[in-house]
């Protein structure tokens, strides 16, 4: 059997397709199985033994000319990824089975589907409904993505998240402080409801539970990394790392502090406590459809504002959280 996924957008969102990876594997063992990623995602899955082929869609490339390689050697195609873009994907290999999904209110997106798809699964996942109606249900993305592929006769359901560390990664982050606190720095610290100056301050009290502080982060926030350094508030930071030693350095962790989904995704795969603090806009879709994933976490809602209340409750809500995750 031939079967090719596709999932183009985030590297957090490819990494909660794992699980659904691996029951397409689990359930399918002897088939040849392609994946199709974007340049910028596919290091989230590029030692998957999942996988057969990894194969990266090239940013200037029409998506359904690259997968038209594939028209008719496929047997199952499945868009992992809610997007025109990997719709075209799987629409251009022709396969007599073609699955993906969108959400509810994307109305267009399911009226044109059977034009791509032979089945279309629909996600009640939306922004404006979680917030007009609070009692509203939103299941996991993963819960998701493992009915999707159900949808395609995957019967041997594998729910764990899934990143492929090595001794090598390991290695190159011995020297950072382990057994403590990991603060992944990213631009939700930094505006709507947050700042840089709260943020050093808010690093500065997690030094209350005495254990030692490392703050990562990606290249473009060297200017802010370098303000958390000049303050002393941190331990260690570390700004150089490639995605696996990321992970490898929040697997040292005790705890990992966040805002950003890919962060929250990268510890819940490599198994760590997790606080997040999601945008208070669509906080109830947030908080539910990409909240940390079989961990134990606390989840924080920052405020609407950066008056200088919101931001010490904001503060204290999250040293409320890491305390109780490092006592549970």
């Amino acid at each position: 059997m031939r079967i090719l996924l596709s999932r183009t957008d985030r590297i957090g969102d490819l990494i909660l397709s794992t699980p659904a990876i691996a029951t397409v594997r689990a359930s399918f063992p002897k088939a040849h199985i392609t994946m199709i990623t974007s340049a910028y995602n596919r290091v989230a899955v590029e030692r998957n033994s999942d996988l057969d082929v990894v194969r990266a869609l090239p940013p200037s490339v029409n998506p359904g000319a690259f997968a038209s390689a594939y028209r008719e050697q496929i047997d199952l195609a499945i868009a992992l990824g809610p997007r025109a873009m990997d719709f075209a994907i799987v629409a251009a290999t022709r396969a007599r089975v073609r699955l993906g999904y969108t959400y509810s209110r994307r109305s267009l997106a399911r009226l044109t589907s059977r034009i791509y798809l032979t089945r279309l699964a629909v996600s009640q996942a939306d922004p404006r409904l979680s917030d007009l109606q609070p009692q509203r249900h939103v299941r996991h993305e993963v819960d998701e993505l493992l009915d999707l592929v159900a949808l395609a006769g995957a019967t041997q359901r594998v729910a764990d998240l899934r990143i492929d560390l090595s001794d090598a990664d390991r290695a190159e982050v011995a020297h950072l402080p382990a057994g403590g606190l990991t603060f992944h720095l990213a631009d939700h610290w930094l505006r709507d409801g947050s700042s840089l100056e709260n943020t050093i301050v808010l690093i500065g009290e997690l030094r209350r539970f005495g254990l030692p502080i490392l703050v990562t982060h990606a290249a473009e926030h060297r200017e802010q990394a370098a303000a958390i350094a000049q303050a002393g508030a941190a331990d260690a930071l570390s700004g150089e790392l490639t995605f696996h030693q990321w992970a490898a350095a929040f697997e040292r962790s005790r705890c990992v502090v966040t805002v950003d989904t890919a962060a929250t995704h990268v510890a819940s795969a490599v198994r760590r406590p997790t606080i997040v603090a999601f945008e208070h806009r669509f906080f109830r879709l947030s908080s539910q459809e990409w909240a940390p994933y079989r961990v134990p976490h606390a989840i924080v809602r920052k405020p609407r504002d950066e008056r200088a209340d919101s931001l010490a409750r904001l503060r204290r809500e999250i040293l409320d959280g890491v305390g109780a995750l490092l006592n549970a």
